[in-house]
């Protein structure tokens, strides 16, 4: 796991920074499910697509520059590598929104399980 986390390059820090909020939060919803973490939830989330599709955009400019340069050589190889260790950060923002969506998911099954009041006329 390590050499994953590795290979994204400085991009995974971030996303790791921001999905573990939104595991954090989504585990708090799953444990007691009110209706204001929801937004909290849904800005974390989008926060660690961006944080993920940032460290794959720098990634790949990096790989390019590369690429581009007397010492990449020009070989195809060069961009496959480049482009298989930039998707980490993609992965593991991926990884990190899944599992805080499945407790959310939890949070949410519990709160619609919670006896409402009737609506007084």
């Amino acid at each position: 796991m390590s050499d994953f986390f590795v290979a994204g390059g400085w991009g995974m820090y971030p996303t790791l920074l921001a999905g573990l909020a939104l595991l954090a939060t989504s585990i708090l919803y799953s444990r007691r499910p009110e209706r204001r973490y929801v937004p909290l939830m849904l800005t974390l989330g989008v926060f660690t697509q961006l944080a993920g599709s940032l460290g794959f955009v720098t990634g790949l400019m990096v790989c390019l520059r590369y690429y581009a340069s007397p010492a990449g050589g020009h070989d195809s190889n060069v961009i496959a590598l480049g482009l298989e260790e930039s998707l980490h950060n993609i992965a593991f923002a991926l990884l990190l929104t899944m599992i805080s969506a499945l407790f959310a998911s939890v949070g949410a099954w519990r709160l619609s399980r919670q006896v409402q009041p009737a609506p007084s006329m």
